[in-house]
């Protein structure tokens, strides 16, 4: 067998065999010494219908907006910034384009604990623009309050993403034909009607397979959740999930802090099993698997 296979096996196959393999027994730190045996469904039973029912929906629901939001929040950010820089009579666009990829540029993790200071109640730098701004008159407790910790999780993570999106809407554009337009103002279209009529028509088949890729990467990123605030704050009625949590966070924090490796790959199925079926879903309904002459 060839390297790249033997790699393929080692770190892709194995790893998903024994995912699959742990989410039908109960392996878990009780019973890493004393045995550990098949348990069939019982798993996936207590996920969605057990005891465990009460914090996967209020996590699954939140999984899913956060991760509609940021996928297109970040498109239409992008789009907006690559409109702007698609101005033909802006000459220093190439300079803004540069100071505007610079998230995308930056490690996450880096950047993500940074924000952990600048959103501090107390000392943080973001509460004290805003209110040296009068925009707010009391510090926003990012970092305790529930909503307002999911607010901040959102607005980094579209602030990370924009830029690969901006990019991306540059190209399209500038693959649109010039007459498109040019047809359009002679028939007495307005910018909005060129918009809406040649734009965003024209970037459909570029963008809505990138905004499906890109909503299944989301789903599964738990990122910005986990190291700003350790999917915090705590619900005080379960230790497993915290208000910011994904399901990403959720199957991480249930198997290396609680050692319930049972659970955990238990819920990364489920999570693999929805990403998976949203995203055909979608491309079939895109038309994406259509072959073309």
């Amino acid at each position: 067998m060839s390297p790249s296979l033997i790699s393929m096996i080692i770190l892709t196959v194995l790893p998903i065999i024994c995912t699959i393999v742990i989410a039908f027994t109960n392996y878990n730190i009780k019973t890493l010494n004393t045995g550990w045996k098949f348990v069939g469904l019982k798993n996936f039973a207590d996920i969605i219908t057990g005891p465990l029912k009460e914090i996967f929906l209020p996590v699954f629901g939140w999984t899913i907006v956060s991760t509609t939001i940021i996928t297109f929040g970040g498109f239409f950010v992008g789009l907006i910034y690559a409109l702007i820089l698609s101005n033909k009579n802006m000459k220093e666009s190439a300079i803004y384009k540069a100071f505007l990829v610079i998230p995308w540029a930056l490690p996450a993790t880096i950047v993500i604990i940074s924000f952990t200071g600048l959103l501090n109640s107390q000392y943080g730098a973001i509460n004290g623009i805003l209110m040296n701004l009068h925009i707010i008159a009391e510090p926003i407790m990012w970092l305790t309050e529930p909503w307002a910790a999911r607010t901040a999780i959102v607005l980094i993570s579209i602030w990370l993403g924009f830029p690969y999106m901006m990019n991306v809407c540059i190209g399209a554009l500038a693959a649109i034909p010039e007459t498109y337009y040019e047809a359009a103002s002679i028939d007495g279209a307005t910018p909005v009607q060129k918009f809406f009529k040649i734009t965003l028509p024209s970037l459909a088949n570029t963008a809505f397979p990138l905004l499906i890729g890109s909503w299944s990467f989301n789903f599964g990123n738990f990122t910005a959740a986990y190291l700003l605030l350790g999917g915090g704050p705590v619900r005080p009625d379960s230790p497993f999930a915290g208000y910011t949590d994904v399901l990403g966070s959720a199957a991480y924090k249930m198997t290396i802090q609680f050692g319930r490796f049972d659970l955990g790959a238990a819920l990364s199925i489920i999570l693999f099993i929805i990403v998976g079926t949203i995203a055909f879903v979608q491309m079939k309904a895109s038309g994406q698997f259509k072959e073309v002459d």
